[in-house]
């Protein structure tokens, strides 16, 4: 007869709890990948990677980011700080009014909200004090500390 010690009991019971933890999230992802804001994103993801307008002016606003940030090392005084600056606007202001650009936020912004719902409400069942960076400032102000700031309580907040 095999006598279990109580760490082997202990440490059977945390794996099986592991297991059901893990069973648990595989459901929440898949229904995630499977609502209609996931489905969404991807519609407008391939509507977006599709429109070569869309491509063209994402594949300029690359090239004019790339520059504006080495500008950006010297500012304004590199030789050409209001020129780049200028095209960074231009391209920017252009990519912005591009629909297929402008619904793709839209969609994205709607899943990444769905994500960070779900990672609050996951941290406050574990504990209020659990911190959940999440990126937006609605979210931010409903978490502890901030949101997880990771200032150290630079920010203003309570460091507990």
């Amino acid at each position: 007869m095999v006598k279990w010690s109580l760490e082997v009991l202990s440490l059977v019971y945390a794996t099986m709890e592991s297991v059901q933890i893990l069973d648990q999230a595989d459901e929440i992802s898949e229904m995630i990948l499977q609502s209609d804001l996931a489905e969404a994103y991807r519609m407008r993801l391939a509507d977006l990677k599709n429109d070569q307008t869309a491509q063209d002016i994402v594949s300029r606003f690359v090239k004019v980011k790339d520059i504006y940030e080495d500008v950006q090392r010297f500012g304004k005084y590199h030789p050409d700080y209001r020129q780049i600056s200028k095209d960074m606007r231009e391209i920017k202001r252009e990519l912005d009014l591009n629909e297929k650009v402008a619904a793709f936020r839209r969609a994205e912004t709607g899943l990444q909200t769905l994500l960070d719902e779900i990672s609050i409400q996951l941290g406050s069942a574990v504990s209020e004090h659990v911190k959940v960076p999440t990126g937006n400032p609605f979210f931010d102000s409903l978490s502890a500390c901030g949101g997880g700031c990771g200032s150290g309580g630079g920010c203003g907040c309570k460091v507990s």
